[in-house]
């Protein structure tokens, strides 16, 4: 039975951090088998001081702290994969909450040969109570913010470009390199990039389920996907023929919307404008008042297309934002 290195980036995670633990201490894999290595951006609250209550708890389970000092999530990963011992690295995430199978899941996709990194489904969950946290939840699992990303729609075992968090044998790195610490988002895809580039697969298994838990509010969900837009510019500029039509979509809407306020005095792109905006917000408030329905929560008839809106327009704004750029700089 294979051994397993658990790598969680971490930074101020006081309120979730113990939960993770607590999740990972629960595996069905063999807890002789496994080791957790926290690579810690220097946290300033008491996320140190609730991973040391949990060894005193549980010193059954070794658990490592590395310092992050970069301070980023592909630093954090590298300097984990650095401190790993064993034979496959899992990667998880201190926002979500692996089922006790997940470990178990993971070597068994690697062990049957599917992939070279392999990952699972996300059961995306509010990330607050509230009536616009539950409309995040909806569109970050709907096609309408989700795109095509096959670990956020409840697919069927088989190729793709990428999974959510992956677990992948430690020799996987030594042979395609570390992840790229250039890129402050989209690290994950570009690796699995570079995994395809092999001739190997990136499988995503429904067996391997997580629960993740969506941005609380609107301000949050935005801040988070204009980082992701930003920085998949980035990525594509590495990797231009990874480009799928779900990343052009968003730009070119936003592009389009501010061309053709800019031109709003000629009065056809005024006309056009009107007619884009006009079917925009037909289509989420359609689908907003189905989410509403076919759940039995009326507040999504507002909170999901306001979601997906933010959705849009921060990727799309980021992305832009990304291209007047060229420095590199970190604007996201």
């Amino acid at each position: 039975m294979p051994t397993v290195s658990i790598i969680i980036p971490c930074y101020n995670e006081q309120a979730t951090i113990g939960d993770t633990l607590r999740a990972v201490y629960a595996q069905t894999y063999p807890r002789v088998k496994m080791e957790v290595i926290i690579s810690d951006a220097m946290s300033e609250d008491g996320t140190r001081e609730v991973i040391a209550e949990f060894l005193r708890v549980h010193p059954d389970l070794p658990v490592r702290v590395v310092d992050n000092v970069q301070r980023v999530i592909p630093s954090a990963l590298n300097r984990a994969i650095e401190a790993a011992h064993n034979e496959i690295i899992v990667r998880m995430d201190a926002h979500a909450k692996p089922y006790p199978d997940y470990v178990e899941n993971c070597v068994r996709a690697l062990e049957e040969g599917h992939g070279a990194n392999v990952g699972g489904v996300w059961e995306i969950c509010p990330g607050a109570s509230t009536w616009i946290g539950e409309g995040i939840a909806a569109a970050a699992s709907h096609p309408l913010g989700a795109g095509d990303a096959a670990y956020r729609l409840q697919p069927k075992a088989g190729e793709v470009d990428t999974v959510p968090f992956g677990a992948f044998r430690k020799s996987l790195v030594e042979e395609i390199g570390m992840f790229d610490e250039g890129l402050l988002t989209n690290e994950d895809y570009e690796f699995n990039a570079r995994v395809r580039k092999t001739g190997k697969q990136v499988w995503l298994d429904p067996r391997i389920r997580s629960i993740y838990f969506a941005r609380p509010t609107l301000g949050a969900l935005a801040k988070q996907y204009w980082r992701y837009g930003f920085w998949k510019w980035r990525m594509l500029r590495r990797h231009p023929e990874t480009v799928r039509w779900r990343q052009v979509i968003p730009p070119v809407f936003v592009a389009s919307v501010i061309i053709f306020s800019l031109l709003a005095f000629w009065l056809p792109a005024c006309v056009l404008l009107a007619a884009e905006v006009f079917l925009y917000a037909l289509i989420l408030f359609s689908a907003g008042i189905q989410q509403a329905a076919r759940r039995g929560h009326p507040a999504l008839a507002l909170g999901f297309p306001l979601a997906v809106g933010a959705i849009h327009f921060s990727w799309g704004g980021g992305f832009l934002w990304s291209l007047v750029q060229p420095d590199g700089g970190r604007h996201g």
